[in-house]
């Protein structure tokens, strides 16, 4: 009996992506990306006196995408956050393209009149020996996917310069806290832009509105050699209670190159506060360096990156 499969046909594999934003394609290492597609809401209702159920389709959306790069090659992406962080809100269309092993384009994933509504920054350790990724999650209004669009080829994007930041490069400001520069530590945070999702007319996908737009705290840790400032900090910010606005502080998280000898762009920080502080978990004759625990919040975030050509 002769066999049915196609064998003309041939599986490639993942991790070959291109992202394009406003038709220019980035230079930027993507690491995954994720979602972006259609769903339906489902409805499953009794009909008639002997409890028949029927299931159908409701309201339909569509799920953000998700997209881990690095930051080399990715002015354009970083430039996007950055007006979004300071609410000047622009919708943005794109593409995200799947290759073959070959890079020859499989699928063209086309995105319409996106906000971005997630930024992730990595866990940064100073013993970490990993490279850093920043992670986006963009809502579009509309999606259109292409399958076999071309013969084209996208660009081979390696990831070699992306070496050129990891999580160990970083460094903390805080003004008048000079010690905090030896934080060992700070946890990965994420800046949340808020959507609002309308359904209007006969349109089966809604708009969307920015709202709300949520910075989070800061948590690290750092060697209590380097501590006392901080607790001093805490016992006249958070025991004695002097928490005007005139107590609070700004400063920033610098990412540094791999010899710490450059700065390659920073997140500056305003009206910062401490609300948060402890002594991690000790343990009798253990050699680990005794380190604290601190949580600062933060109002306000700006990415400053004039190293790489942002203003």
């Amino acid at each position: 009996m002769p066999s049915t499969w196609n064998t003309d046909k041939r599986s490639y594999t993942a991790g070959h992506f291109e992202l394009q934003i406003d038709g220019h394609p980035t230079t930027a290492y993507l690491k995954s990306v994720d979602g972006g597609f259609v769903k339906s809401a489902l409805i499953d209702e009794p009909i008639g006196p002997e409890n028949h159920r029927i299931k159908h389709t409701s309201t339909v959306d569509i799920d953000p995408f998700s997209v881990e790069f690095g930051i080399s090659g990715a002015n354009d992406v970083l430039k996007w956050i950055q007006a979004s962080w300071r609410k000047e809100f622009s919708r943005r269309n794109g593409q995200v393209t799947h290759a073959d092993f070959n890079l020859n384009k499989q699928v063209e994933h086309e995105f319409f009149d996106a906000l971005i509504t997630e930024t992730t920054f990595p866990t940064l350790d100073g013993g970490s020996k990993e490279a850093a990724y920043v992670k986006v999650k963009l809502q579009p209004e509309k999606v259109i996917t292409k399958i076999n669009p071309s013969n084209q080829k996208i660009q081979s994007n390696t990831g070699a310069k992306q070496k050129l930041w990891m999580c160990s490069g970083f460094r903390l400001n805080i003004d008048g806290l000079d010690d905090l520069k030896y934080t060992n530590k700070i946890e990965s945070f994420t800046i949340k832009q808020g959507v609002k999702k309308y359904y209007t007319g006969e349109e089966r996908l809604p708009t969307i509105e920015p709202t709300k737009l949520e910075f989070p705290s800061i948590t690290g840790t750092i060697a209590m050699t380097y501590a006392e400032s901080l607790f001093k900090w805490h016992e006249k910010y958070v025991i004695r209670g002097e928490a005007d606005p005139k107590a609070q502080k700004s400063g920033s998280i610098e990412f540094l190159s791999t010899d710490r000898a450059k700065t390659l762009f920073r997140i500056n920080l305003f009206e910062v506060g401490i609300h948060g502080l402890s002594i991690l978990q000790s343990t009798a004759n253990a050699d680990g360096i005794k380190r604290a625990k601190f949580e600062l919040y933060v109002g306000r975030m700006d990415i400053d990156g004039a190293g790489m050509g942002l203003e």
